[in-house]
């Protein structure tokens, strides 16, 4: 437990700081390998490196049609019921962000226009490892099937039988996903981007991973030979205010919630109230002996803090200053602070409200920005499926309307040939 005002800025920042920070320069080296491997050998390296990271000796990548459905088939009734459900709530939300072209006359004879289309290839990263993640194949899946996207390209690292989980596979189905690889890490990302023997490449990643997988989406991001990626979506966070009215049972099992994702998440709670933080502390202590992944829960705890603040407002500044993936705000009147509350992925309101809410089935996206990017990157959404373009039309009468104008900025900025292609035009006779 922290006392904030008692500590210095350099102490303050080392609280703050994301666990994987600290190791970036070693596991940029180690992502940039992989991705050339990946570049020179194609779906050889992602095979014998599917065996090395994940113990698995495959023939192919490919995950055929026939075994996604009959994986499908053998999923409970329960699971197939709460996915259903998860569907219908994401679909519903997402549907609601259908963008909208517009047609406009700006001057006299002139129109513009704003259209948008889906991406023809999008990549779909779902991770596994300790976990098996529908929820982010639901999250990924549903706005990729409304925006119409033609290739859906679902990713993610086989079990130790070779397999995908069946929920993997009904979600798969019910978002008319049909193109599936089994391959997961930083190998994924570069066939993805630039493609293998069998994986053709994508125009754009979506979705979380760990730290190499996000590593990985910045370096193709940033390659012009790469492709886009949605954004830099890492290791789960979690940031609580939480006040004296807040239920401390309530409060740790949230903070576990995101613990339990894995050993690089980082949760942190700040409040005005010592007597919260003492009471959160003691419900963590008693509520992770009870779980099954209390040995990662554990280790993320190590790089996460309970921060006693002088008052609310402060509490609001170190959410600002974070910006959290995740933001739950438990206090009573929580409406009435939303308003200071704006470098957030996603903000969970009240003490209703858990996290894993959203995680799941209220129907908002859970893949989220991470390590502080929610100051400048968006939550994902339907549009991040689209590309947006413009038209324009003028008519002889508009451009005559917008010469002047037109030619005057031209040769302001020393472009006479761009002066000449709108002054051409008028002396040329009708």
């Amino acid at each position: 437990m922290y006392q904030w005002s008692q500590l210095n800025q350099a102490q303050q920042q080392g609280i703050l700081e994301r666990p994987v920070q600290g190791q970036s320069a070693q596991l940029e080296r180690q992502v940039a390998a992989i991705i050339e491997q990946v570049r020179s050998q194609g779906d050889a390296a992602v095979l014998e490196l599917t065996a090395k990271y994940d113990g698995v000796e495959l023939d192919s990548l490919r995950y055929p049609s026939a075994a996604i459905k009959a994986r499908a088939a053998q999923l409970d009734g329960a699971t197939k019921a709460a996915i259903d459900t998860a569907y219908a709530t994401i679909k519903t939300f997402h549907q609601a962000q259908q963008p909208q072209p517009i047609s406009i006359e700006t001057a006299p004879g002139v129109v513009c226009q704003q259209k948008f289309h889906p991406l023809d290839a999008v990549g779909l990263y779902i991770p596994g490892g300790t976990a098996v993640l529908p929820s982010t194949a639901l999250m990924l899946g549903v706005p990729a099937q409304l925006a119409g996207c033609q290739r859906k390209v679902l990713v993610s690292p086989p079990d130790a039988e070779g397999q995908l989980a069946p929920a993997i596979c009904y979600v798969a189905s019910l978002c008319e996903i049909d193109e599936v690889y089994l391959c997961g890490g930083a190998q994924a990302i570069a066939a993805l981007a630039y493609g293998t023997d069998s994986i053709a490449p994508v125009l754009k990643i979506f979705g979380p991973g760990n730290s190499y997988v996000t590593a990985a989406k910045q370096f193709v991001a940033q390659d012009p030979a790469g492709c886009a990626i949605d954004m830099p979506a890492g290791p789960s966070e979690l940031l609580v205010i939480a006040d004296e009215s807040a239920r401390p049972a309530y409060v740790a099992a949230d903070l576990l919630s995101q613990a339990e994702h894995g050993s690089d998440s980082q949760v942190i709670l700040v409040s005005p109230s010592a007597t919260l933080v003492e009471q959160v502390a003691q419900q963590v202590e008693q509520q992770l002996a009870e779980l099954p992944r209390r040995g990662i829960a554990a280790q993320a705890l190590q790089a996460s803090a309970l921060i006693v603040t002088d008052d609310l407002a402060q509490a609001l500044a170190i959410s600002q200053s974070y910006a959290p993936e995740h933001l739950s705000v438990q206090l009573d009147d929580a409406e009435q602070v939303l308003p200071q509350l704006t470098t957030a992925g996603s903000i969970f309101v009240g003490h209703y409200t858990p996290e894993s809410g959203g995680d799941y089935a209220t129907g908002t996206n859970h893949v989220l920005p991470t390590y502080g990017f929610a100051r400048n990157h968006n939550s994902l959404g339907l549009l991040d499926f689209y590309r947006r373009y413009t038209v324009q039309k003028a008519s002889r009468e508009g451009l005559e309307g917008l010469a002047a104008a037109i030619i005057n900025l031209a040769e302001t900025e020393s472009l006479r040939a761009h002066a000449r292609a709108v002054s051409i035009r008028l002396e040329d006779s009708l």
